[in-house]
Parts: C-alpha cells; sequence; structure tokens
C-alpha cells in the first residue's frame, strides 16, 4: 500500500524532500548552521585539531590482543603468522596513542590554566576511534571541554566515548566536517595515520600554501621518521613539485615535550600577547 503523501504539509517539515536529492544543499547549510550554532552556544572560540589513524589502540588493549593471538597460534599454526605480525606491529604503533592522549592533557591543562571566560584552544579531533579518541581521553583526564566531529561511515567511525555529548557533531559531508575541523583550528596535530590523515594533511598544506587559511596555523607533523618513511618531502623538493620553502609550513615534533613547546610558544607568540 502505498504512502498517502501530505500536500499540504509544510516543506520543512516534510522528510521524504528533506532527504532527496532536491533538498542536498539544505542538507548542507544545514552542517554549517546547526554546529555554528552550538559553538556560539558554549562560546568556543578556536581549537586545536588531532588527526591520525582511526585504527590504533591503546597500549593496555593492543597487548591484550597480542597475548589472544600468542594463544591461537600455539593451538593452530595455520595462517597465524601474519595475524601475529599484524598485532605485533599494533603494539608498537599503541605508542602513538598513549602519547597522543598526554599532549592533549597537557595542552588542555595549559588552556584551563588561561584568565579567558572563552573556551580557547579546546582539543577537537574527528570525534571516532583511534587517535581521535586518544585526544578526546586526554581533555576529559585534564578535565577541560573535549569535542568531536564525526563522519557517518560503513565502518570504524563511531562518537568515542571521551567526547561531550553537547560537543558531539555528526557529519555527512566529508567537506563539511573539513571545513569545521579546519575554520575553528588554531593548531593541528598529525600523528600517523592512513588515506584519511593523509587527505586532511595534505588539504591543510594546500591551503596555508596557497593563502587560503590567513590565520596563523601552527601544523605540527608528530614523528618524523614515520611520516618520511610515508612521504618523500626531500624529493618533491628536488623534483621541483614544491618550493623548499614549503617546508617551513610544518614543523616536526617527535616528542610530548617537543609538540607541547612548539604549540604553546605558538599561541604565546600569535594569539596571547596582542
Amino acid at each position: 500500500m502505498s504512502k498517502k503523501i501530505n500536500f499540504s504539509e509544510k516543506a520543512y517539515k516534510n522528510l521524504d524532500f528533506l532527504s532527496s536529492p532536491d533538498a542536498r544543499t539544505i542538507r548542507i547549510l544545514s552542517e554549517f548552521y546547526e554546529p555554528l550554532s552550538r559553538f556560539k552556544k558554549h562560546n568556543i572560540i578556536d581549537t586545536i585539531v588531532f588527526f591520525g589513524s582511526a585504527r590504533l589502540e591503546d597500549e593496555k588493549s593492543a597487548k591484550a590482543k597480542l597475548r589472544k593471538i600468542k594463544i591461537e597460534a600455539k593451538e593452530s599454526k595455520r595462517g597465524m603468522a601474519a595475524k601475529l605480525k599484524s598485532a605485533e606491529k599494533m603494539v608498537e604503533l599503541s605508542r602513538y596513542y598513549e602519547d597522543a592522549v598526554e599532549l592533549s592533557k597537557r595542552l588542555t591543562e595549559w588552556s584551563l590554566g588561561l584568565s579567558n571566560d572563552s573556551k580557547r584552544f579546546i582539543v577537537c579531533s574527528g570525534g571516532g576511534p583511534g587517535i581521535m579518541e586518544a585526544a578526546n581521553k586526554g581533555a576529559k583526564l585534564a578535565g577541560g571541554p573535549s569535542m568531536g566531529l564525526n563522519i557517518s561511515i560503513p565502518f570504524e567511525q563511531f562518537v568515542n566515548k571521551y567526547v561531550d555529548p553537547e560537543l558531539a557533531f555528526e557529519f555527512h559531508y566529508f567537506f563539511m566536517r573539513k571545513f569545521w575541523l579546519v575554520y575553528l583550528a588554531k593548531s593541528l596535530v598529525v600523528f600517523p595515520g592512513g588515506f584519511g590523515t593523509l587527505d586532511e594533511l595534505m588539504e591543510v598544506l594546500t591551503l596555508i600554501q596557497t593563502g587560503k587559511i590567513k590565520k596563523e596555523m601552527k601544523v605540527v607533523i608528530y614523528d618524523e621518521k614515520y611520516w618520511r618513511k610515508v612521504i618523500n618531502f626531500d624529493a618533491l623538493v628536488e623534483l621541483g613539485t614544491i618550493s623548499k620553502g614549503d617546508l617551513k609550513l610544518f614543523d616536526f615534533c617527535n616528542t610530548v615535550d617537543d609538540a607541547f613547546l612548539s604549540i604553546k610558544t605558538h599561541f604565546e607568540r600569535n594569539y596571547l600577547s596582542k
């Protein structure tokens, strides 16, 4: 039996229309204005955004999975080598999760110490698991606000438990999510990650390089060894596809201490001394 259409219903209450291709621009605008309204309501001025892999875990969880796989490997030798190697790699990479927690915690504690009624330099992530969860966890451990801009995708992505409910956002459009991640940010911290992290990093560097981002933006790329293995920055300069000066668009930092000092100094010089 077909659904009876109520032609007298107001257009903005017609869910069938709002979900249709014809209303796409309305949905896009909603993902601009609804977050804007909440940012104003909660007096959020700017953010520190953490990018990084959604697949990484905390050290305790990674080690627990490795122990389980080792037990399984003893019982059955078939097809366990690759699984065991992957689990060992996750334990090794878990240090990035722990470093993200610590860096977020220290930045939040510093931010909370500022004498300002507005919420300045609050930690924001993509809202999901992995490095995103670590960033939100660090902010919560410090007793500060914790924001997450989640994206609806078929796998991996769900709002982690450390995001404040009033600062949890759910996006359908990647470009609107990235707009808000970058628009409020005064600093970006890029931890090891995959396609999504590479996409976010390269788009931000392109926007800075081309002058589309005009504010003073500190981009910290965490762990030079990892990123130089993934991206041959020097080759880009040698081949002439980027300028040598473009390497100054970001800082490599290899420890929590280095990253914290780089970001803190940037804020004090460009945003707190005026």
